[in-house]
């Protein structure tokens, strides 16, 4: 698999536009030169398809061994224990740290051993960009905890918002467009981006290329840190699809400015088109 720094400098030098620079020398420097170009072109070309079809599997995807499967099955079986024992709605805002707390309290729920402690621990620090997530990672430290004075739950949504600007965006989208734009996903986290993603690795076989297509990784959401998601009233799970780009609800969005999508048709990130994904902060917590 192609690096995150060679991939982007292919496609920043524009080999889709204007071409590679011409090398000084012939021989073999044009050899080089010829065979870089073949290698780009290749690499654009199958990154492209992967990105028109994020869901199927592809030859260069990187997937999980055996063993870390049935950890990361494990795992998640816990994760969506602790998620029941909370609620759905608490599950978003629970730290990594009062999710382990909470297993080992609760026989019903299943202690994290710690081979399983340790796979998600690798998980969370592993270089995402290794199978293909090139987004950049606003939260470094796994056991980030949210403060929930620094939280509110919007009503009817299940989802919270951080106080202030990630509010503030919702509030007036709101008045500008109406009921007809709902939150469908507010804060996020660590532990909820784990179960997600978990959750898609886990029915993709251990696929952990082709889960981060349509989830970002734990660490890797800006969820965590103000982002959040809306959709059209009645669509239903098709606000999760390109299908909501064909709404009143996002043309209303778009023409009103509001549109500042994270993940946007054709990005260089590794991530499928996502309209939905309202783009509030762009720094990173420190």
């Amino acid at each position: 698999m192609i690096n995150r720094r060679k991939f982007l400098r292919y496609l920043y030098a524009g080999v889709l536009g204007v071409g590679l620079p011409l090398p000084l020398f012939a021989g073999e420097s044009t050899y080089r030169y010829k065979q870089a170009l073949r290698e780009s072109e290749t690499s654009i070309r199958d990154y492209i398809y992967k990105m028109r079809h994020f869901d199927d599997p592809h030859p260069s995807d990187v997937s999980l061994t055996p063993d870390q499967f049935d950890l990361l099955k494990s795992s998640l079986e816990r994760m969506l224990r602790v998620q029941r024992l909370v609620g759905y709605g608490n599950f978003h805002l629970i730290s990594f740290d009062d999710a382990i707390r909470m297993a080992r309290g609760y026989a019903r729920v299943g202690d994290f051993s710690k081979a399983k402690i340790d796979f998600l621990e690798q998980l969370f620090y592993s270089d995402a960009s290794h199978y293909g997530f090139l987004g950049e990672k606003p939260v470094n430290r796994l056991t980030e905890n949210i403060q929930r004075k620094e939280v509110i739950k919007i009503p009817g949504s299940g989802n919270y918002l951080y106080k202030g600007h990630s509010r503030g965006v919702y509030d007036t989208i709101r008045k500008s467009i109406g009921r007809d734009v709902i939150l469908t996903s507010g804060v996020r986290s660590v532990m909820k981006q784990f179960l997600l993603f978990l959750r898609k690795a886990y029915r993709s076989r251990g696929n952990l290329s082709l889960a981060s297509r349509s989830l970002a990784p734990p660490g890797y959401s800006y969820h965590a840190i103000g982002d959040f998601d809306v959709g059209q009233a009645g669509l239903g799970a098709l606000n999760f699809t390109s299908r909501f780009a064909e709404t009143d609800v996002f043309h209303r969005l778009q023409d009103l400015g509001y549109i500042r999508l994270r993940y946007a048709r054709n990005n260089l990130l590794g991530v499928r088109f996502e309209p939905w994904h309202i783009r509030v902060r762009s720094e990173f917590r420190v």
